[in-house]
């Protein structure tokens, strides 16, 4: 497939073919009279400033064919307010060859180049209008190029201003972009193409539902990556953790989410799995693991619900010549169990080749070993590493072999400026990195298979990433991935060695994995903890996290701390203990988000004190569970301590002991009492003596009225 982009260039080559024949019939060869300056509308430097800049794009990506008239697509942007004044463009080729990759970035980083420069070419500009661009084509005919071996040559073109004197000299109020031109006979090189396909979630885990609505939306990220792979011969490196994450969703996986599993598996592009979350196997290698890293368990996040299956519907028949429906049986609404996948059926990816590693580059020759021992059950055919051209000795060829294993070399600075071409929207500047990354290619020798390896990137623009991938088809053909595989290696060495900190962190975090997974025995289900802990560790080891590695193994071994210091028992006050039997206040705290199960130890320091030994308490997600610990004083009283701690059921010690300070007062429990004895014995006497002399005054009184009243029956004479 040959994007519009290239097609309208090759027939701009065709054009100029022709232009060249009716130049050399007129006699119109490149004269000083050709390239004298034409007088400009205004002075360029009056208006020139940041805002106004100049690309430059040639030949096929870069790339012509000696004896080849040079195409040159300029492009002038004015992001001023004012319009821009017409001026001449220059177009000027270096004819000394830059010959490395440091000459290169030097040339286009920086401007610098050996050998001189002469004009080729030279054509007015147009008015460019304020907020405007303006693109121009120059043909420049092969006789004025000259004789030009095969190579790369400095290629830059200058929008003069009027006050130019000369076309072929530049002044500080000139606009200069740079190029390179390739010039390449060679008709059968080829070239094989590896594209990661990896997407990281926010908790480092396994993607959610909502994140994969959003990757697998018509503007998401993974839909632009299946997009720009698509009529591609692009190798797939796949990240297993991205199905994996949609199959565990089961029938509550975003409909978009299934239908690019499907897209994905039904895509003809060859393709191999990369280790779960891309972990990277030279660090592996080097910690001294016996195996590959390898996810523990997916069932904390299959919810079984989301994989049974309703029986269908049994539909109704008519019986012969009544017209009426015969009603059939309906068949058990029970459904029936659910299958859930298993953890090897979840990563799987269809139809890839198997014993592949594309690891990080700092390897020792010690680690292939390793590496093919990693691969040696996985593999139907030999294991092959995928490495960079920069951890090997002058590769002669993408396919090598380091005492007698097999590896793929990549070419490391074209990969890297394609890379960097895949994630440019700007069609200019990615043209400008894709032909650094051919001239890059053509250092070597295109006479043996070439193998390009993009960077891990999640946010590839689905046409940059197309453009570039095809643009390749300017210097070779393409060479598939398993042709590429049993191409006969060439023997080389590795470049040296490799640090070691990468590998002393891994080792930390496997060790704080192994405290972790005796501590998650007070969950009811161990993998909740365990299995997003281990997709955090592959992914934090990937080779597209490698720049933030130290950064972000020192935030997960902060955060493993925590996790361990979720469950504990809090400080309790000071106790008062006034009685010889009582319940001893104890909260437990529990900050994770599952319910746990754990054992209170008791323990007091005197004999003084009876405590419960040991308590089981079962503390709810997120709260502090307040447990009761019966506790009885002996005789005698004082102040002594209780400690108390925590462990799991498997007896594994959780959190901080903690000490409480108890005061025994268990004797005034009786003198209390004989207080409160004496106090109501005082009371019920006091009520009777109360009584006793009420009722004598009563009685008294009484007799008073009697006799009162029998005197003045006297005295009345009644």
């Amino acid at each position: 497939m040959i994007s519009p982009r290239i097609g309208s260039r090759v027939r701009a080559q065709r054009c100029a073919r022709g232009f060249v024949a009716f130049s050399l019939a007129a006699g119109l060869l490149v004269t000083p009279q050709f390239l004298a300056v034409s007088p400009a509308s205004a002075a360029i430097d009056e208006v020139i400033s940041d805002a106004v800049q100049i690309s430059l794009s040639t030949g096929l990506h870069g790339v012509i064919e000696p004896g080849s008239p040079l195409l040159a697509s300029i492009t002038i942007t004015n992001d001023t307010d004012t319009d821009f004044p017409a001026g001449l463009v220059t177009v000027e080729l270096n004819r000394t060859p830059i010959t490395d990759s440091a000459a290169l970035a030097s040339w286009l980083d920086a401007g610098a180049s050996t050998g001189t420069f002469a004009p080729v070419n030279s054509e007015s500009s147009t008015v460019v209008a304020a907020s405007a661009s303006a693109t121009m084509s120059v043909v420049t005919p092969a006789a004025a190029l000259g004789e030009l071996d095969e190579g790369v040559y400095p290629l830059r073109v200058t929008l003069h201003s009027a006050d130019s004197e000369n076309a072929g000299e530049t002044d500080a109020a000139d606009l200069t972009a740079t190029s390179v031109l390739i010039v390449n006979a060679d008709s059968t090189a080829q070239v094989s193409v590896i594209v990661p396909l990896t997407a990281t979630p926010a908790d480092g885990g396994l993607l959610t539902a909502e994140e994969l609505t959003t990757l697998t939306a018509a503007d998401g990220a993974l839909t632009a990556q299946l997009d720009g792979i698509a009529g591609t011969p692009a190798a797939l490196a796949i990240d297993p953790l991205i199905p994996a994450a949609i199959r565990v969703l089961g029938s509550a996986a975003p409909q978009t989410a299934t239908a690019w599993l499907e897209r994905l598996e039904t895509l003809p592009n060859e393709r191999f799995a990369l280790q779960s979350g891309d972990a990277d196997a030279t660090v592996q290698a080097q910690s001294g693991l016996p195996g590959l890293l390898t996810p523990l368990s997916f069932s904390p996040y299959i919810d079984e619900k989301n994989f049974v299956e309703l029986p269908s519907p049994t539909p109704s028949t008519a019986a012969p010549g009544t017209g009426t429906a015969t009603p059939t049986p309906t068949p058990s609404s029970t459904p029936a169990a659910p299958e859930i996948p298993t953890d090897d059926e979840l990563i799987a990816i269809d139809g890839a080749e198997s014993g592949i590693l594309w690891p990080l580059g700092d390897l020792r020759t010690a680690d292939i070993e390793v590496f093919a021992s990693y691969l040696e059950s996985d593999a139907t055919t030999a294991a092959t590493t995928i490495i960079p051209s920069t951890a090997v000795s002058a590769p002669t060829s993408a396919a090598v072999e380091i005492d007698g294993h097999r590896l793929l070399v990549l070419d490391a600075r074209a990969s890297e400026a394609l890379s960097e071409a895949a994630t440019t929207e700007d069609a200019e500047a990615r043209e400008r990195k894709v032909a650094e990354g051919i001239a890059e290619l053509s250092f070597t020798d295109v006479r043996s298979p070439l193998l390009i390896g993009l960077d891990r990137d999640e946010s590839r623009p689905a046409d940059a990433l197309r453009e570039t991938i095809l643009s390749l088809s300017a210097i070779a053909a393409p060479l598939s991935f398993s042709e590429l595989r049993a191409v006969a290696p060439a023997s080389v060495t590795l470049a040296g060695g490799a640090s070691t900190d990468r590998a002393a962190a891994l080792g930390q975090m496997l060790a704080e994995e192994t405290h972790l997974t005796a501590f998650s025995s007070i969950l009811d289900d161990p993998q909740v903890m365990l299995a997003p802990e281990r997709l955090q560790i592959l992914r934090l080891i990937g080779v597209g996290a490698s720049e933030e590695y130290a950064e972000a193994a020192t935030a997960h071994q902060e955060q493993t701390r925590t996790t361990l210091n979720a469950v504990s028992v809090q400080q309790p006050s000071p106790v008062q203990l006034f009685t010889a039997a009582a319940p001893l206040p104890v909260w437990v705290r529990n900050d994770l988000p599952w319910r746990v199960n754990v054992r209170l130890t008791s323990l007091p320091s005197d004999a003084r004190l009876d405590v419960q030994p040991l308590t089981e308490v079962v503390a709810q997600p997120a709260s502090n569970e307040r447990v009761k610990v019966p506790v009885e004083a002996r005789v005698g009283s004082g102040e002594l301590e209780v400690s108390f701690s925590l462990s799991s059921p498997t007896g594994v010690p959780i959190g901080t002991d903690q000490t409480a300070k108890v005061t025994v007062r268990a004797e005034w429990e009786g003198i209390g009492l004989g207080i409160l004895g004496g106090i109501i014995g005082v009371l019920l006497i006091l009520g009777i003596v109360r009584t006793v002399i009420r009722r004598r005054r009563d009685a008294d009184s009484s007799d008073a009225s009697s006799r009162s009243d029998a005197a003045e029956e006297q005295v009345t004479g009644e």
